[in-house]
């Protein structure tokens, strides 16, 4: 049987300036390196000024953020509201940490306890504010590893703020190497994704 002859009558005519098949592929293969393009550009925008994920490396924030948890940190929180005592953070680690602490972590995690202005100081296993004990119903009751143990008064300046990890004695935080300023703030802790049987908002 004969090859059919594209150009014989009845058969399959090319339209003058329509686009040929490689022409059309590569107007394709154009369009999607765009669509990639503003994907991966909106991806690492979205990364450096809105939301950026972390992994737990140590047992600081016990029981919880447990080691291996991945959390979802919102940079813009604090655009919108003002930091908040229980707020969970992270932070860029200020300058005393690598002193204080055996750890060459540049990123921290903990929770938000004082405020700035205010003096924070312990009695007998309990976080003082201003010279009135602080209700921390975050913490699990008759847990000896959320104890609080005899730490120096600080009082914090403006933009300052005390953190501590939630496992406190085990927790390189305030009590050791002071407080966190305002500008060293990343972002506040919104959700722990992973694992997935653990799934929590904060």
């Amino acid at each position: 049987m004969a090859a059919e002859d594209a150009t014989a009558p009845g058969g399959p005519t090319e339209r003058p300036g329509a686009p040929g098949p490689r022409r059309s592929l590569r107007r394709r293969i154009g369009e999607w390196g765009i669509v990639v393009a503003v994907a991966v550009a909106a991806a690492v925008l979205l990364r450096l000024f809105v939301v950026q994920t972390f992994y737990i490396p140590s047992g600081s924030m016990s029981p919880t953020l447990q080691v291996g948890d991945r959390i979802v940190v919102f940079k813009l929180a604090y655009d919108f509201h003002a930091v908040q005592r229980g707020d969970i953070v992270v932070f860029d680690a200020p300058p005393k940490v690598a002193s204080s602490c055996d750890t060459t972590d540049k990123v921290l995690v903990k929770r938000v306890i004082g405020l700035p202005g205010e003096t924070i100081s312990d009695r007998g296993g309990v976080v003082y504010i201003d010279g009135r004990p602080l209700h921390e119903t975050y913490l699990p009751a008759h847990d000896p590893a959320t104890y609080t143990g005899p730490f120096h008064r600080y009082h914090l300046g403006p933009n300052q703020y005390f953190v501590m990890g939630d496992n406190r004695t085990e927790s390189c935080d305030s009590r050791l190497w002071g407080p966190v300023n305002r500008s060293e703030i990343i972002g506040k802790v919104e959700m722990r994704i992973w694992p997935l049987s653990r799934i929590a908002f904060f």
